[in-house]
């Protein structure tokens, strides 16, 4: 319970479609289901009056919602929100409605003159907790469905740009940027270094092909890779993560082994272990 809040329960748009499917649905069902017995604590008055009357307190409750989800907002910009303060946040907002019905129902019909302020208080309380709890229940469910569905229609963007740069080609220019070879990114193992050379190692109709250029890594790293599925492991290594097979610990350190036959297991620094690993992770999901 001591958990924040999804975000979503406290977003702005989302805060004025529950307001507004709150008040419907009350308006709706107090004056067709007329729940509790509400309609025969006023038998003298017309239906056109219950309905003012009725209408009357609604609005005046969604006001009391607006307000406590206004304070709510700006509270939430800059603290988190458990569930159990959001829970006592609704329980007050039932109260202050509660409130604002028993002053109503005791001072401007008639027929409340007679009757005892703490026992309309204490039914009011419990009939607008009920009266709240579907409307509540229902958008938060919608909110969270809605929340999950973005998500996933997200994940599968990510899927479809990951898709895309596997399949785009890259082109690799020398140090003084003449283009030397274009090779697509998925068809591209790892790239290592030595000196201030770089040897592209990559699938040539299913077989292992080499190219060497004079270049580095860092300059690869800076400006050629940030958007693909390139990411660099070590100081002399860049690997493609849709050829990792395995990423292994060992005593010695964490190898990468590709798909793919003869090849080397591929080191992961210290240095670029954590880059690594960030890139790793959210290409794996």
């Amino acid at each position: 319970m001591n958990t924040k809040i999804p975000a979503y329960l406290y977003q702005k748009g989302n805060i004025i479609r529950l307001i507004i499917f709150t008040a419907i649905f009350a308006l709706l069902f107090i004056n067709f289901f007329q729940p509790f017995g509400s309609r025969g604590w006023y038998p003298q008055i017309s239906d056109f009056k219950y309905f003012v009357f009725s209408s009357l307190i609604i609005l005046t409750g969604m006001l009391v919602v607006v307000i406590s989800r206004m304070i709510m907002l700006h509270y939430t910009r800059r603290h988190n929100l458990n569930y159990w303060q959001f829970a006592g946040w609704i329980l007050c907002e039932v109260l202050a409605m509660s409130l604002f019905y028993a002053l109503f129902t005791k001072f401007i019909p008639r027929e409340g003159m007679n009757r005892d302020f703490m026992e309309i208080f204490r039914k009011s309380t419990i009939n607008t907790g009920l009266v709240l709890l579907l409307p509540y229940s229902i958008s938060w469910l919608y909110f969270s469905w809605k929340e999950k569905n973005n998500m996933l229609e997200n994940i599968e963007k990510e899927d479809t740009v990951l898709e895309n740069h596997s399949k785009s080609m890259i082109a690799f220019p020398d140090e003084k940027g003449e283009l030397k070879i274009s090779i697509m990114q998925e068809n591209i193992l790892y790239i290592d270094s030595a000196d201030n050379y770089i040897t592209l190692h990559y699938l040539n109709k299913s077989k292992l092909s080499h190219y060497m250029l004079r270049n580095t890594l860092k300059w690869m790293d800076e400006n050629l890779i940030k958007d693909t599925l390139l990411v660099r492991s070590h100081r002399s290594y860049i690997v493609n993560l849709d050829k990792v097979k395995v990423l292994r610990k060992t005593k010695t350190g964490i190898f990468i082994e590709l798909d793919a036959e003869n090849t080397p297991d591929i080191p992961v620094s210290k240095t670029y272990y954590e880059r690594f690993m960030n890139k790793f992770s959210q290409y794996s999901v």
